[in-house]
């Protein structure tokens, strides 16, 4: 049996993860000196209704131990087959755990018979989520834990960030932007879009509004999906889901999209940098050095 395990910046929702059975190292969420666990101690919206009034706030990766604990729980429960899929290791040290703990497994436990395979995602937020997802809905089909390591190595890099923030701000502190630069971006009405960039997110253009924001990512996702791979897209937001759907209805109204768009709200781990307001999406893009052309097609979702 397979077991699938993920961290807490995956941001899949609570129905996904119980759906799935998807195990999840929390993040540790430092606000004013106190300590709480992502998605289990605070959530979404219990963030964003004071994330305006905080000074101080912060990240922790999950802990070896966090993930040692998971993998020895699923074990127990009878799966032989781990897969951890983890943020990518360019933000965080949440990969460095997860190997360090399934080292130690091995070194414990010697003469243990269980697979354990752990991805560095080179994603962030609803990234890796994407690829969490595909795993799970990878597994209800029957492919083997070969098959669907296969599919995360080989195809990880490629699943399309763009993530456009509202509020400035959550960019200065993040070093992203100058107090300069947000000062002139904000009188110009100018929204940095963001994606990942070897591992790293990186500011990679600016449009002028919200609206533009929304069309630029229709363009890219009709200039850069690949249909042979991608059977659903994730749509993230922070506090705004209305601006969200409004880019569910622009990729429905125009392209031939025919798989599932879903729509989740960023968890606290990755709202506290990007901030109120802050809307992204998530697709597979065509590999440029095939041609777009893959091994195998693989089943949708139902």
């Amino acid at each position: 049996m397979i077991k699938i395990i993920a961290d807490s910046t995956c941001d899949l929702s609570a129905e996904m993860i119980e759906r799935y059975d998807i195990g999840i190292a929390s993040l540790t969420i430092n606000i004013e000196g106190k300590q709480y666990r992502d998605k289990v101690d605070i959530h979404p919206d219990t963030l964003y209704g004071m994330i305006e009034e905080v000074d101080q706030i912060s990240t922790a990766m999950p802990s070896p131990a966090e993930y040692i604990d998971a993998i020895k729980e699923a074990v127990a429960k009878g799966f032989d087959e781990i897969l951890c899929i983890c943020m990518s290791s360019g933000t965080s040290g949440a990969y460095q755990s997860a190997e360090i703990a399934r080292q130690y497994y091995y070194e414990e436990s010697p003469s243990s018979s269980a697979k354990i395979h752990v991805v560095d995602s080179r994603c962030m937020s609803h990234g890796s989520g994407w690829l969490v997802l595909k795993s799970a809905a990878m597994r209800e089909m029957g492919d083997s834990f070969e098959e669907i390591v296969e599919f995360n190595e080989k195809h990880k890099t490629r699943v399309k960030h763009f993530l456009s923030v509202d509020d400035l701000d959550h960019l200065i502190r993040s070093g992203r932007l100058t107090n300069a630069s947000a000062f002139i971006g904000k009188i110009l009405r100018i929204k940095p879009i963001m994606s990942m960039k070897n591992g790293k997110g990186a500011i990679v253009a600016k449009e002028r509004g919200r609206k533009q924001v929304l069309r630029h990512y229709l363009n890219e996702f009709k200039r850069r999906n690949d249909e042979s791979v991608t059977d659903f897209i994730i749509i993230g937001y922070t506090s705004d889901e209305k601006y969200a759907q409004n880019l569910k209805k622009l990729i429905e109204d125009e392209t031939g999209f025919s798989g599932e768009i879903y729509i989740m709200q960023m968890g606290v781990a990755v709202g506290i940098h990007v901030g109120l307001g802050a809307v992204s999406m998530f697709f597979v893009e065509k590999d440029v050095e095939s041609h777009g052309i893959l091994h195998r097609i693989l089943p949708k979702i139902n």
